[in-house]
């Protein structure tokens, strides 16, 4: 720890990073455009279960931050989910190739590099891509992320809701698109007009635009990705014989299936872990950190339901020791309530061209803790390719001092290792043998009776209700150090409380998104 008589403004920002523990090393802080190698900015591992953002425009250097922090946690023993949108991810499998650039940052960012790489699964949404194949089933989705994935508005995902709640009353499997474009099919039919009827606010018109909406998803690859066998989640949570954390990277090349689906089942994937890990609190590392890359398409047009069900899983997903890293070009794509949830902010370069481009500068600027240092303005606007604008959480929960931040550079190899290579590597893997076939379904069965329901509304009866208003969440800590336990403080850490709280939100969510962590037999 520096002095104040001695401090230079980079040792006084690099001071308000300093920890005691593990930590994954971004880079060096910059003052009037020259890096000092010995002030090291980082993020503590303790804290990447607190989420992270890492933004910037086209060319300044995302991914490059993605995959030097992806490297880092897997060198630490930490599992990681990323999708790779512009093919070069692949490069984490190789060890990196040095030159005159590389050794120039190195030297800038006080780093001993060595070139290595790591373990990568090289996965693929459904069956067109050429990594190993992982699907979701319908009935697991649940009728709010499949309205996302659809492009239903609030009416339609309303009677999309009422189709599942029919489906199961009737025992109609929902593992395929077919089987809900079978179900749906039979209602507008003229065998299942009672039952149409029966379901009270389903008109025939909307259940027709449901069902050319599935058959436009199929065009576009939804088919290959519902089915068996489910992706089981715990396939995410490995680890190498040295120890290192598996990178499990999806294959995003906007050509294996519709866009919107990565985002979508990144979401599902999230719900269906908090279903089934324990609680652990605050621990030295993540259990796993999942990369949301264009997470734009999360939100973009969204339903109320659907935005409700993120920020609450966001919320509640670190207390199971998960990391969420959301990326995106601009910071005003992520809503307000899930941005003041993220811990760590790692803003590469904005272009300011347009008055609403001004006007997202503003506001990001807004977001970042003051300083006295930097003009963030215009340092927003200037900085150079792989530098970043950085403050993220302390070891003790508090906002880190804003640092002009040149990156270090990744270890592995900064590009693609060609189809040939990812193809390979995904025959050798040893989920190929439980992911690489599907499992044909049998042939759709009539209707089976409808189970009692006594006088409750199928509405009333439904295993996806909307998430309450007040459902009990457990907040997110304000940045700073508690001053002592109060009442409700008192009372959250009772165990008899923290088990009757817990329950509730994993029932809630399992119901709103579907399966959560049900089987089917």
């Amino acid at each position: 720890m520096s002095t104040d008589s001695a401090a230079t403004p980079a040792t006084r920002i690099a001071d308000g990073y300093a920890v005691a523990g593990q930590a994954l090393e971004l880079g060096t802080v910059v003052i009037d455009g020259a890096a000092d190698p010995s002030a090291q900015i980082r993020i503590p591992l303790a804290t990447v279960n607190r989420h992270g953002l890492v933004a910037g425009a086209t060319g300044t250097g995302k991914t490059k931050t993605l995959q030097l922090i992806a490297e880092q946690l897997s060198a630490a023993g930490v599992p990681v989910l990323m999708a790779d949108v512009k093919g070069d991810l692949s490069g984490l499998s190789r060890p990196g190739q040095g030159d005159d650039r590389t050794a120039a940052r190195a030297k800038d960012t006080g780093d001993d590099w060595q070139p290595s790489g790591f373990p990568v699964e090289f996965l693929s949404l459904g069956t067109n891509g050429i990594g190993v194949p992982i699907r979701a089933t319908v009935d697991s989705f649940g009728p709010v992320l499949l309205s996302k994935v659809l492009g239903l508005n609030a009416t339609q995902e309303s009677t999309l809701g009422l189709i599942f709640h029919w489906a199961k009353e009737r025992n109609w499997p929902l593992v395929t698109t077919d089987n809900l474009r079978g179900a749906i099919s039979h209602l507008t039919s003229d065998e299942g007009k009672e039952d149409l009827k029966s379901l009270g606010g389903v008109s025939a018109t909307t259940a027709g635009v449901i069902l050319r909406a599935l058959v436009n998803l199929d065009a576009e690859g939804g088919d290959t990705f519902f089915g068996e066998p489910k992706l089981d989640p715990n396939d995410l949570l490995r680890t190498n014989d040295q120890g290192q954390g598996v990178i499990s990277l999806l294959e995003f090349t906007g050509q294996s299936v519709r866009p919107v689906i990565f985002s979508t089942f990144l979401m599902w994937l999230l719900a269906d872990l908090y279903t089934q890990l324990p609680e652990v609190g605050d621990i030295d590392k993540p259990k796993l950190v999942f990369f949301f890359d264009e997470a734009h398409l999360l939100f973009a047009d969204a339903s109320k339901a659907f935005l409700e069900q993120v920020e609450q899983t966001v919320k509640l997903i670190r207390s199971k020791g998960v990391g969420v890293f959301f990326c995106t070009q601009l910071p005003t794509d992520i809503p307000n309530d899930v941005l003041s949830q993220l811990g760590a902010r790692i803003q590469h370069a904005l272009r300011a061209f347009t008055p609403d481009d001004q006007k997202a500068l503003s506001k990001t600027v807004r977001t970042y803790p003051k300083t006295d240092v930097y003009d963030l303005e215009s340092a927003l606007t200037s900085l150079g390719i792989g530098e970043a604008v950085v403050t993220v959480l302390s070891e003790k929960g508090a906002p880190t001092p804003v640092a002009w931040t040149r990156m270090r550079v990744p270890r592995s190899l900064m590009a693609s290792i060609g189809t040939e290579e990812i193809t390979k590597a995904a025959k050798r893997s040893e989920l190929q043998a439980k992911y690489g076939q599907t499992v044909q379904q049998p042939a759709q069965p009539p209707p089976g009776p409808q189970a009692p329901t006594g006088s409750r509304s199928p509405q009333a009866q439904s295993d996806y209700p909307p998430v309450p208003p007040n459902s009990p969440v457990p907040p997110m800590p304000e940045p700073a150090e508690p001053k002592g336990p109060g009442l409700l403080e008192r009372l959250w850490h009772d165990r008899d409380v923290q088990s009757a709280v817990n329950t509730g939100i994993r029932e809630i969510i399992r119901l709103k998104f579907g399966g959560g962590g049900r089987r089917r037999k």
